[in-house]
C-alpha cells in the first residue's frame, strides 16, 4: 500500500518523528552546514561534529535541568546493551557480594533482570506478571534488600502500556530507571535517580544513540570483566567516543532537543501529551467495543493498548485503520491486541483520526 500524504504512525519504535526536523535534515543531507558532505561523512573528531556533540550534551541538561553532578554519556547497544552494562558497573557497589533488586511491571524490566543474573544476584523485590503486567504493585508490598547496590525499574513499559506516576521512593539505595520510551514526555526530577537511561528511536529520533545520565560519584566501579565499551568511566573520559559513535543518530537528535526547545521545553510537551492520553482513554472508556485492561492509574501516556471485545474484528480493524493512513497499531505480540504509541511527535490531529475511525468502525460493526 502507497500513499501519498504523510501517515499517522503510531509505532512504538523506531517511532514518528518532527515533520519539521525530518524536513532539515532533507534539506542538509547533501550540503550540511555549507560543508558541501554530510554530516554522515566528517569526522566524529572535527571540531564541526564537536561542536554538535556539546549542543546536544548541553541541550538536554537544559531540557531536563540536569545538574552538573550528573555525566550525560551517548553510546550504542540500546536499553537492552545497558541492562548487561549497568550490573556491571554497578553491582560491585554492594556491600556483600555483586547485587541488585528488581521491580518487574512488563517485557522490558524482566528482560532487565534476567540479564542482571549474569553478573550478580538480582533479587525479584515486586512483580505484577501474576496481573499480566496490567498493573503496578503497591509500593508497601516491595521486598527491598538491605545491602542491594541499586533497585531499576522501568518507568514506561510500552509493551502493556504501563506507566509510573511518579519516581518511586526507595529511601537511600541508588535507583535506575528506565526511560527508553518516556523521556522528555514530562518534566522529572533528575536528582531521584541516580542512573536514567533510554534508547532514542521513540522520543528523540532514529535509533543507534543510547543515553546515559548516571551520578558521577557511581562511576568507576566496574567489573574486571566489563568490556571497554561498557565501562562507564572510560567512555566518561573520552566524551563517549572510544569508537566511533553514532554520529547521524547525534546529530538528529540534536535537532530534536533544537524542535522541543523550541516548543516550549517539556513543560509545554507534558500538557500536550496528556491532553492526547485524555482524549483517547475517554473515547476508551465509553465505548462499547474497545477497552483498555491496565489499571486506570498506572494508564501509559505512550503506549495507549486496547483490546477488541470482540477480537475476531481484529484483522478487519487493522486493515481499515491501515487503508486510512493511520498504520502501525498492531500489539506486540507478547500482549495481543491494539497499541497506539503517541509520542512527543504524534500530533493531537493524529489522535483525533485514530479516535474518530474507531469510533466509525464500532458503528459499522
Amino acid at each position: 500500500m502507497t500513499f501519498d500524504r504523510r501517515i499517522f504512525n503510531f509505532a512504538a519504535g523506531p517511532a514518528t518523528l518532527p515533520e519539521e526536523v525530518l524536513k532539515q535534515v532533507a534539506d542538509e543531507m547533501l550540503n550540511w552546514r555549507g560543508l558541501g558532505t554530510s554530516v554522515m561523512e566528517i569526522s566524529h573528531r572535527s571540531k564541526e561534529f564537536m561542536e554538535v556533540y556539546e549542543e546536544v550534551i548541553q541541550d538536554l541538561r537544559t531540557l531536563m535541568n540536569i545538574p552538573d553532578s550528573y555525566e550525560i554519556l551517548l553510546l550504542q547497544g540500546g536499553g537492552l546493551g545497558q541492562n548487561a552494562a549497568i550490573p556491571m558497573n554497578l553491582m560491585p557497589l554492594a556491600k556483600n557480594g555483586p547485587r541488585a533488586d528488581f521491580i518487574v511491571t512488563g517485557v522490558w524490566s524482566e528482560k532487565s533482570f534476567k540479564e542482571a543474573q549474569k553478573y550478580g544476584v538480582a533479587n525479584l523485590a515486586a512483580s505484577s506478571s501474576a496481573e499480566k503486567f496490567n498493573t503496578i504493585p503497591a509500593r508497601s508490598s516491595w521486598q527491598l534488600s538491605s545491602d542491594a547496590a541499586y533497585v531499576h525499574y522501568c518507568a514506561n513499559e510500552t509493551i502493556g502500556g504501563v506507566e509510573f506516576p511518579d519516581v518511586p521512593d526507595v529511601g537511600n539505595i541508588p535507583l535506575v530507571a528506565d526511560i527508553s520510551s518516556n523521556i522528555l514526555s514530562k518534566e522529572m526530577d533528575v536528582t531521584k535517580c541516580a542512573v536514567w537511561f533510554g534508547g532514542a528511536q521513540k522520543n528523540i529520533g532514529p535509533s543507534g544513540v543510547t543515553i546515559v545520565i548516571v551520578r558521577k560519584d557511581l562511576i568507576g566501579n566496574s567489573m574486571g570483566i566489563t568490556p571497554t565499551i561498557w565501562d562507564w568511566s572510560v567512555q566518561s573520559n573520552t566524551q563517549s567516543m572510544i569508537n566511533t559513535p553514532p554520529t547521524f543518530s547525534i546529530y538528529m537528535a540534536g535537532l530534536v532537543f533544537k524542535w522541543l526547545l523550541k516548543q516550549g521545553g517539556v513543560k509545554v510537551i507534558e500538557h500536550r501529551n496528556q491532553e492526547k492520553a485524555d482524549l483517547f482513554y475517554n473515547f476508551l472508556d465509553q465505548s462499547s467495543l474497545y477497552e483498555n485492561r491496565v489499571a486506570k492509574e498506572y494508564r501509559s501516556r505512550m503506549n495507549v493498548t486496547f483490546f477488541l471485545k470482540d477480537e475476531s474484528l481484529n484483522a478487519e480493524f487493522l486493515a481499515q485503520s491501515n487503508a486510512t493512513g493511520l498504520v502501525a497499531l498492531r500489539g506486540h505480540k507478547a500482549a495481543g491486541g491494539i497499541r497506539a504509541s503517541i509520542y512527543n511527535a504524534m500530533p493531537i490531529e493524529g489522535v483525533k483520526a485514530l479516535v474518530e475511525f474507531m469510533r466509525d468502525f464500532e458503528r459499522r460493526v
